[in-house]
């Protein structure tokens, strides 16, 4: 005996994957957040400015006699934007490349090779130039990542994140304790690299970016080239090769775009924790785990995060402020812990 036509229709799917909105109004919608947050950030500040004349000095530079606006806050809110986008989107092609929803950018070394080489700079060189600085992180952020890749290959082993995992391990382990043994033996050496270390806004300029803009335009370029083999692998990387992926090649292009990423955010601000590790996990809350969309989204969720954890920094520390680094580590940890806790950590 058939069913009744309306008994045999198949029910509409009632879960969060129905209720979420479309991918664009969220994508719109993070690009309205990523505004209002880069306007916090040039609102409020330590210097108590009303928005009318921060309004009036971002009108008009000369009225910016103490460089509040203009040396201050437009700086630290574009390089704030600039590299939470590069960690969102290199978190996501991190967590992609490994299928694993706790890997971060800084796993390939890229962060100790970049602190190594800052440190070398002022031991050695005696410099501490903010244009020779950048240089000097790019360099050693790329170098210690082809170590990391070098390695991986010598095992014949790029077709499976784990040698690249214990390979970039242990190059950090490495790099971090020549760090070490050059910050302990000068005073100098220590001072520079305490302030470079902890990740901040405060206090960087806008000179050289076009070389680290550079880098992260490239690095973008490759890790939206990547979205399509970033799908194939979340299905396995034996299933990624049955439908025609060439493991070593999405390999080679994913570590690319972390690489160049990365390197551009770290030499700019120092190394900064956790927005590469949560963005993604928020993205993906958001647009699902399709890379084409996924991508974009961790960006802008990098941005948004980085931007408001500045302004809570400065808001917080009174006339001496709080260093993002540290604002991220506290409110990372704890909003991590609770992504655990209630089981929303989407698995990849």
């Amino acid at each position: 005996m058939l069913g009744s036509p309306a008994r045999d229709r198949p029910r509409r799917v009632r879960g969060p994957a129905a209720r979420r909105p479309s991918r664009p109004i969220v994508l719109a919608g993070l690009l309205a957040a990523l505004a209002g947050a880069a306007a916090l950030g040039l609102l409020f500040g330590s210097n108590p400015l009303g928005p009318g004349p921060v309004l009036a000095r971002l009108a008009d530079p000369t009225l910016d006699v103490d460089a509040v606006v203009w040396g201050s806050r437009v700086p630290r809110t574009v390089l704030g934007v600039l590299v939470g986008v590069c960690l969102g989107v290199a978190g996501a092609v991190m967590q992609g490349q490994t299928r694993n929803p706790l890997a971060d950018p800084g796993i390939l070394g890229v962060s100790a090779g970049a602190s190594l080489a800052v440190v070398v700079g002022v031991s050695v060189l005696r410099t501490t130039s903010v244009l020779t600085t950048l240089w000097l992180a790019l360099a050693g952020a790329l170098v210690a990542s082809v170590v990391v890749f070098a390695i991986a290959a010598l095992g014949r082993g790029l077709s499976s994140p784990v040698p690249l995992a214990i390979a970039g391990t242990a190059v950090t382990a490495l790099l971090l304790a020549f760090t070490s043994a050059l910050v302990l033996s000068d005073e100098t050496t220590l001072a520079a690299y305490r302030i470079w270390v902890v990740g901040s806004l405060s206090g960087r300029t806008l000179s050289g970016i076009w070389a680290a803009v550079a880098f992260a335009a490239v690095g973008l370029v490759l890790a939206l080239a990547n979205t399509r083999s970033l799908n194939s692998l979340a299905l396995g990387a034996e299933l990624a090769h049955g439908l025609g992926e060439n493991l070593v090649r999405t390999r080679v292009i994913g570590l690319a775009a972390i690489t160049l990423l990365t390197a551009a955010a770290v030499a700019l601000t120092g190394p900064i924790g956790f927005v590469g590790l949560t963005a993604p996990h928020i993205a993906r809350s958001l647009v699902g785990g399709d890379h084409r969309w996924l991508l974009p989204a961790s960006g802008l969720v990098g941005g948004i995060v980085l931007l408001l954890c500045d302004v809570v920094g400065r808001l917080i520390g009174g006339t001496a402020e709080v260093p993002v680094g540290v604002v991220l580590s506290v409110l990372g940890g704890i909003s991590f812990v609770l992504i655990v806790r209630r089981g929303k950590m989407a698995t990849l």
